[in-house]
């Protein structure tokens, strides 16, 4: 199977639908000829124009509101946010609009728009460019939150994003852009609700989101030479999350940690570790392990940017002390 990144990866999947589906067009700041700050749509305004590919100012409240309403009428509007920081200047739409208006018009008007662009910290972006807050997203309801780790995943979660009638924010985290992976040149997309099983094993489960699910595999194999066996749980899409390919993890290894880049109060660990105490309690032989970025602004610096985010060294250990407990 060859071999593209991530961002050639979604990037095919985004020409491929726009090619069969008129109603799809692109709003965003850098989109248009000049191809998207992350490449994300290069090329893309040669095959289909100004029309569909809008170059807009720095005005993300102004366009995610006029992209609610053109969803509201039956397009499929692609925003693409550069980082998701910069949408949060829209909650307004976002979240008294666009997550509410099927349930206002009792399912009469659909929503379908993408709200695409990338989250976490790296490469000394500062606080202004590092966020990602899909806990908040994950919390309304409404909304569908996808967050692809591999090129493969990338192309089969957009198809899906760009083809339903709900909501998604699909998130990519700037680390993993230029990660290559195979991709299959067929035709397929990849259902929300479903995690992926990224490596099998029996002494511990690692439920690992975005950029730290590669650096949990990496890190897996080098503990497999210790004699660890630990299976490593990729979500893949948030809202909807796969609780059951986690709970069917646990119950086979006794243990769990979550790794996660973002901030630990009220995050995605703590949600998946509250429903795994309701429902698997009497399978665990540890207490739940949560691994989180620092609770802190992002520094510019760039040494001490890399002190705020779990490494492979502290993957490592926390998966040494659960296995320990």
């Amino acid at each position: 199977m060859r071999e593209i990144t991530y961002t050639e990866a979604a990037r095919e999947a985004l020409t491929e639908q726009m090619a069969v589906d008129p109603s799809i067009f692109v709003v965003g700041e850098g989109i248009g000829e000049r191809g998207g700050n992350f490449n994300t749509t290069l090329g893309l305004y040669e095959k289909y124009g100004p029309m569909r590919l809008r170059d807009t100012p720095i005005v993300e409240r102004g366009f995610v509101g006029m992209c609610a309403g053109a969803a509201m009428t039956g397009t499929r509007p692609v925003v693409d946010f550069m980082f998701i920081d910069f949408i949060l200047d829209s909650m307004g739409e976002l979240l008294n609009q666009i997550s509410k208006i099927q349930y206002m018009s009792s399912g009469r008007i659909k929503m379908p728009i993408v709200l695409r662009g990338c989250i976490g910290i790296g490469g000394a972006a500062a606080t202004h460019h590092s966020g990602s807050y899909y806990p908040l997203f994950v919390h309304i309801p409404g909304f569908r939150v996808a967050l692809p780790s591999t090129p493969y995943d990338a192309k089969g979660l957009l198809k899906t994003a760009l083809t339903g009638d709900d909501p998604v924010l699909f998130l990519e985290h700037k680390l993993l852009l230029n990660r290559r992976g195979p991709v299959p040149e067929e035709e397929y997309k990849l259902p929300f609700g479903q995690a992926a099983v990224a490596r099998e094993g029996s002494d511990a489960t690692v439920v690992a989101l975005a950029v730290m699910a590669p650096k949990a595999l990496a890190v897996c194999d080098e503990l497999a030479k210790e004699g660890l066996d630990i299976e490593v749980i990729d979500p893949r899409t948030l809202a909807p999350l796969d609780m059951g390919t986690i709970l069917e993890s646990v119950r086979k290894t006794g243990r769990l940690l979550i790794a996660d880049e973002t901030f630990g109060p009220c995050g995605i660990g703590a949600e998946i570790s509250a429903q795994v105490m309701e429902e698997s309690f009497d399978d665990l032989d540890a207490p739940i392990a949560r691994l989180n970025g620092a609770h802190t602004p992002t520094p510019y610096s760039p040494s001490l940017e890399s002190a705020i985010i779990p490494d492979n060294v502290a993957i490592a250990k926390a998966i040494r002390d659960l296995v320990a407990e």
